[in-house]
């Protein structure tokens, strides 16, 4: 099997679609990648974000929960930071949600076609091996093409 990622477009309309996100291994530590990416979607998107750590009771103000079936939603989109060798659990756990999740999105170096295929299987669409963050903001601007910020909001040169 050679399983590849929706095309950015796809990634686009998924991410417009999208109302809810369930980030599956937010940690409180600032210096963690899903505390960063949880502070963009915070403080950048219009998402309703949801925090899931059985170890942590609070992130950036926010209740945390101790598994997606604590939430009191049922999120479009499970964006995971966890262990490759946890991804089979993380889809079980989101398998026995009611409907209602549309996406896996796993984040930077995570990628089992094994899950992908079962996922799918199920209904949902699967995104692997990129990052939530940096597909929002390059899709709504933010970021450059090779990956940072260009502060340019136009599309017009800056007088000099």
């Amino acid at each position: 099997m050679t399983w590849e990622n929706p095309s950015a477009t796809r990634r686009q309309q998924m991410l417009r679609e999208t109302r809810a996100v369930a980030v599956v291994g937010a940690s409180p530590n600032p210096a963690r990648a899903s505390n960063f990416v949880a502070t963009y979607l915070l403080a950048s998107t219009d998402y309703d974000v949801y925090f899931v750590n059985p170890n942590a009771t609070e992130i950036l103000g926010r209740p945390v929960y101790p598994g997606l079936a604590a939430l009191p939603v049922v999120p479009d989109l499970v964006d995971v930071f966890r262990r490759r060798e946890d991804l089979p659990g993380v889809l079980d756990e989101v398998l026995t949600l009611p409907g209602g999740v549309r996406t896996l999105w796993l984040q930077f170096g995570l990628f089992d076609e094994e899950v992908a295929g079962r996922a799918e299987a199920a209904g949902l669409e699967v995104v692997m091996d990129r990052c939530l963050k940096v597909e929002h903001a390059r899709f709504h601007g933010g970021l450059h093409v090779a990956g940072f910020n260009t502060g340019v909001i136009s599309s017009r040169r800056r007088a000099r």
